[in-house]
């Protein structure tokens, strides 16, 4: 898998996709081609993106699936995440009241240090494309200790199949 790669190349590259970096297209030959898919100065609540500080910094990268109607329950990130919608539909309602809904393309610049819960209000199952920006020993998510319960009824597609007409 690309992300196991020790190339600094296949890590240069993946720089240039995330949100943070500048378009990268015009510093590859013709045939390299880079589309911009989000360029962002505030997380998903309006909140300016700010970088941690740690002393040992991390990057993880994970695949994560979310089943039809599941929920990810009450989290929050105190270091910066970014993900990239692979497939499936997915709804994060935050603290507050906000609300987003993502599709497959779409790129997400998590919030930080603000609790949220994602839902995947499709029939197929959310695969995201997920990286964080922390520290060693520094937790990438944590779960809320109480349950928040919903702010807001989260619509999900009728995934049964249609029946014929009689």
């Amino acid at each position: 898998m690309f992300l196991k790669s020790r190339h600094p190349s296949v890590f240069l590259l993946l720089l240039c996709l995330l949100p943070f970096s500048p378009l990268c297209a015009a510093d590859y030959d013709a045939a390299v081609k880079a589309r911009l898919i989000t360029k962002a100065e505030v997380t998903g609540n309006g909140d300016k993106i700010r970088y941690p500080v740690v002393n040992n910094p991390e990057v993880s990268a994970l695949e994560v699936e979310i089943a039809p109607g599941a929920e990810t329950g009450w989290h929050k990130h105190p270091v910066s995440v970014y993900a990239y919608v692979l497939a499936g539909r997915l709804r994060v309602e935050m603290e507050g009241g906000k609300s987003l809904t993502f599709t497959p393309g779409d790129a997400i610049i998590e919030v930080v240090d603000a609790w949220h819960n994602g839902t995947n209000i499709g029939c197929e199952p959310v695969r995201l494309a997920v990286f964080y920006l922390g520290g060693k020993d520094v937790p990438n998510v944590v779960k809320s200790p109480k349950d928040m319960g919903p702010i807001s009824p989260v619509p999900v597609e009728s995934c049964l199949p249609l029946l014929p007409s009689p």
